[in-house]
């Protein structure tokens, strides 16, 4: 029989937010595995932006062992709110990328790169039945934290009506299976919004994910970008599932592409960040997604202003930085004090040593970064996984606090200065978040480093969907649930508490 290298197909939406840890885990796999070839594939309007300097924008890009093939979603341009019928959107991006992705898998087939397995993230779960049409096995990558898939899994499986009911009661205790009590604000956004809104349309999309893992045969195995010990609860929440803690995946240098939509800014502030003290600036970033209001916008500056500490902001040139205006500020920072930037590359911010705080939405590859990188948080959480990002941050791992906004929902610059007085002062508080942080950021190293867990699980994951021996020693994740929880309870006897 004909051998062919195993070549893994990774799938995954065209936003910031999924690409990053997708094409992430991609160079993982690609730089730890010999022989292994990865193509990477999302929606034609973001590999445009993945590739900007390409004459054929749309064209495949060649990058060692990962290729780089687009499929059609049926908005190759983007979604446009103000142009396409937002009630269309789930049914088309669902039909044109199935026969786009079906008709890529064939063409790879053809050129001898058969793949071996698809890997996709939650709003692409439609990979999973074209990958099942080929008889390709498929797997999830959850990039959310495990608590967010164990709150989902139970939502959607007979808990809907208990949050519907409370969904007013922000302070509501919600109760459930395997995880501690979580308050309703604390949820993720799309559980409590209104079914007109025009968001709503996401949760269908995440329910057809979970409907789709329940309909795999046998026990779904789900990787997690999270580590065993850092949610050790809420990866044995769900029974029916394997959840296999694989993360931090954090970014790997070189290659063609970074990932990002945004152009990095030129300015320098990574030369600016040198002449900083250690644990001195302030990280602002709160626009990756979202834009922020110009009200917004100047509470932010006042209250970094009034905190007399130094400052790298982080916003966002089609957010229009002319929108702030407050004294001598002029759209490029506060002298030497303060530096505001379009984009940068936010690994590299946050491992640097005058770096103390992030301000941050508390979206899950933030707060991983933030948590690899030893940097404590003050949340501004929004929408989405964030309000539970934001609060296993604050709550269970001690690693940084979640700011109030008023009614509203806007962040008050005195609001901001208490944050950061709290967590950057001398205060026991302060003192204790930082003392965690350096905590979890060791874990977190242990975890992905060579013979780590998540490095294993990685690993015997790789040699079980593809055959291929990555000439290691692989345990393989936790088969024995109560092994695991062993495990857990004997590292949760060091932890912080």
């Amino acid at each position: 029989m004909e051998q062919h290298q195993p070549n893994i197909l990774v799938v995954t939406y065209p936003a910031q937010g999924h690409i990053n840890p997708a094409l992430h885990l991609a160079k993982h796999l690609a730089a730890d595995t010999k022989g292994l070839l990865i193509t990477f594939s999302t929606a034609i309007s973001a590999h445009r932006k993945m590739f900007p300097e390409s004459t054929e924008p749309d064209q495949e890009v060649e990058d060692g062992p990962i290729t780089y093939i687009p499929f059609s979603d049926g908005y190759d341009d983007g979604f446009q709110r103000d142009k396409h019928d937002g009630k269309q959107f789930r049914s088309r991006f669902k039909t044109v990328g199935s026969n786009t992705l079906s008709a890529i898998i064939q063409n790879l087939e053809h050129r001898g790169r058969k793949v071996s397995c698809v890997i996709y993230t939650f709003f692409v779960s439609w990979a999973a039945d074209v990958a099942r049409q080929h008889a390709i096995p498929s797997v999830q990558y959850w990039i959310q934290p495990a608590t967010v898939f164990a709150i989902y899994y139970h939502y959607f499986h007979g808990y809907e009506s208990v949050v519907a009911a409370h969904s007013h009661d922000p302070s509501y205790p919600i109760n459930l299976p395997g995880l501690s009590p979580v308050q309703v604000r604390d949820l993720p956004s799309f559980l409590t919004i209104k079914p007109d809104d025009p968001y709503a349309v996401v949760l269908s999309m995440i329910r057809d994910s979970f409907e789709g893992l329940d309909r795999e045969e046998t026990k779904t195995k789900v990787l997690v970008n999270t580590f065993g010990q850092l949610e050790a609860d809420a990866i044995l929440a769900v029974d029916k599932m394997d959840i296999i803690p694989v993360g931090p995946i954090l970014p790997c240098k070189g290659g063609v592409s970074r990932g990002d939509l945004l152009k990095e800014d030129e300015k320098g502030y990574m030369e600016w960040l040198d002449s900083k003290p250690e644990n001195s600036v302030v990280y602002v970033s709160l626009e990756s997604l979202a834009v922020l209001k110009k009200q917004q916008k100047f509470l932010i500056l006042k209250g970094l202003k009034d905190s007399g500490r130094p400052y790298l902001w982080v916003v966002r040139r089609d957010s229009g930085l002319e929108g702030v205006e407050l004294g001598d500020w002029d759209g490029d920072g506060d002298g030497d004090n303060g530096m505001v930037v379009g984009w940068c590359s936010q690994v590299s911010v946050l491992s640097h040593p005058s770096v103390g705080c992030f301000v941050t939405h508390c979206g899950w590859n933030s707060t991983m970064e933030s948590l690899a990188s030893g940097v404590p948080t003050i949340g501004v959480p929004q929408w989405s996984d964030q309000p539970t990002c934001a609060a296993l941050a604050e709550k269970d791992w001690g690693i940084g606090v979640r700011s109030e906004v008023n009614g509203d929902g806007i962040l008050e610059g005195g609001e901001l200065k208490r944050c950061l007085d709290l967590v950057l002062g001398d205060g026991e508080r302060g003192v204790e978040i930082r003392r965690k942080v350096e905590f979890w950021k060791d874990k977190a190293t242990e975890a992905i480093s060579f013979g780590g867990s998540s490095d294993k699980n990685l690993r015997t994951f790789v040699d079980q969907i593809t055959g291929y021996d990555p000439n290691v020693s692989s345990v393989g994740f936790w088969k024995d649930k109560a092994i695991h929880r062993q495990h857990c309870e004997e590292s949760e006897s060091a932890s912080p508490s």
